[in-house]
């Protein structure tokens, strides 16, 4: 189903719609807050630009580097061109080692390869330990968002949810309550993991190292209890010295929660005594990416949700609209790389208002890309007939400007003449919850004209 499909049965419960749309600006909020109080974070923000830019630009060398030191710190390296590999390669550890038993903090990447169905069609119990990841696992449901996985559930459905899986007494939503359950639930699951899987934030070719940033200390005692790291990565995570992980970290947890930064921000160096750790480095696609001139920016994205928080559209109509690992804006120029055709409506689903490339932490151009992903989408991929029609009639009318000048004056006259029970029929969808402006007299190139008579 497209976008607009999925979005318009989103938008059926306009109660849950408006606590969403509410819930994300308030993170919004929280964002500008914390960045208005760091001098210099426009700076900040290109430094990481061309930290990045600089990385990709370089990506050969850098991922050489990292392999060689952390081999050197004995960890044992993996490589994976896409999902499949990557899946065979975390079975088949796992299958040496005899795990049965896993636990997993948030890791986008295994989201992206279907790791945990995988896994489990193999016998494998996975746990997700990151408290929104492991609500939606429990309602076997994807990710709705990438910080927030669970946004689109209040705590009454949460309430529910562990009620039946958890077997928890009722209780009207309260969150220290549904909070300590989990706790205790997930407490088991910590101390009879035979392995621990995370994801990674940053990767550091200087040392070989990785840090994982979580609020929740689940890598942690995931990765400090099991006697196995399997830790999953996109070469994108990459940046080339210690030093620069400092203006990411700062970055990243204001950007994403409004935090100065994320309670847990753990450096994964070398395996404890007697433990293994292994990395798996994934292209699926990125190397794809990364070719495309247009698009290669978008490999920049460092994952912390800001785009999505402040998007109009994503907050009125949903993460599992955009059917996609990645959702929002920056899922929207993700997706269509890996499948034009399924992904085809995303690009579409922005005002081109540009405030997701405003709060973007590594200034990614992101509703300039998304425009550049229209002009291919309507050239490779047939379009509905309506949209196909509409779209060459607008643009004969703009071509012709006595036309578009005598609808402008008649549009006017409408919205200045005529009752607001016509105004906001049923086909103007806007009016169901704004109300259109008067129509001025004039329009601006008339007013334009007079002045410039006067003036004479």
């Amino acid at each position: 189903m497209s976008h607009p499909k999925l979005a318009s049965i989103f938008n059926k419960d306009e109660q849950k719609v408006n606590w969403h749309d509410k819930a994300l600006w308030f993170v919004r909020h929280k964002r500008d807050l914390s960045v208005h109080q760091v001098k210099g974070w426009e700076a900040l923000r290109e430094l990481g630009h061309n930290i990045k830019a600089h990385t990709l630009s370089n990506l050969d060398d850098y991922l050489v580097e990292f392999e060689t030191n952390a081999l050197k710190n004995g960890v044992q390296v993996h490589w994976a061109a896409n999902a499949k590999e990557h899946n065979t390669i975390v079975h088949q550890i796992l299958e040496e080692h005899g795990a049965k038993k896993v636990v997993k903090s948030k890791s986008m990447l295994t989201e992206e390869c279907h790791l945990n169905p995988y896994l489990e069609d193999r016998g494998i119990e996975v746990i997700d330990t990151d408290l929104g990841e492991r609500i939606v696992q429990l309602a076997k449901e994807p990710p709705s968002h990438i910080v927030l996985p669970a946004i689109h559930k209040n705590r009454h459905e949460v309430d529910k949810l562990f009620q039946e899986h958890l077997h928890t007494k009722p209780c009207d939503g309260d969150p220290q309550y549904l909070t300590q359950e989990a706790r205790k639930h997930l407490r088991e699951k910590f101390i009879n993991a035979d392995a621990a899987i995370t994801g990674v934030n940053f990767a550091i070719a200087e040392t070989g190292g990785f840090v994982v940033c979580t609020n929740e200390g689940n890598a942690d005692m995931g990765t400090h209890l099991a006697p196995i790291h399997i830790a999953c990565m996109g070469f994108e995570k990459l940046i080339p010295k210690q030093e620069h992980l400092g203006v990411f970290l700062r970055l990243l947890a204001r950007s994403a929660t409004g935090q100065p930064i994320t309670t847990y921000s753990s450096h994964f160096k070398r395996p404890m005594n007697g433990n293994k750790m292994h990395i798996v480095i994934v292209d699926n696609g990125r190397a794809e990416q990364l070719g495309r001139p247009d698009f290669r920016k978008s490999l920049h994205c460092i994952r912390c949700g800001a785009c999505m928080n402040t998007c109009p559209i994503y907050r009125r109509s949903g993460g599992h609209s955009y059917d996609a690992t990645i959702p929002g804006p920056i899922g929207s120029i993700l997706s269509p790389g890996k499948d034009l055709t399924k992904h085809s409506s995303l690009p579409f689903a922005s005002t081109l208002c540009g405030s997701c490339s405003d709060v973007c932490p590594v200034k990614i151009d992101i509703h300039s890309q998304l425009y550049k992903w229209r002009q291919i989408i309507t050239k490779e991929t047939k379009q509905p007939f309506v949209k196909k029609k509409s779209m060459v009639f607008m643009g004969k009318l703009f071509s012709k400007p006595k036309q578009f000048e005598r609808i402008g004056k008649i549009g006017r006259w409408a919205l200045r003449s005529l009752p607001q029970s016509m105004i906001n029929a049923k086909p103007n969808v806007w009016g169901k919850s704004r109300d259109l402006p008067k129509g001025p007299k004039q329009s601006f190139d008339e007013w334009y004209r007079n002045r410039m008579k006067k003036s004479q």
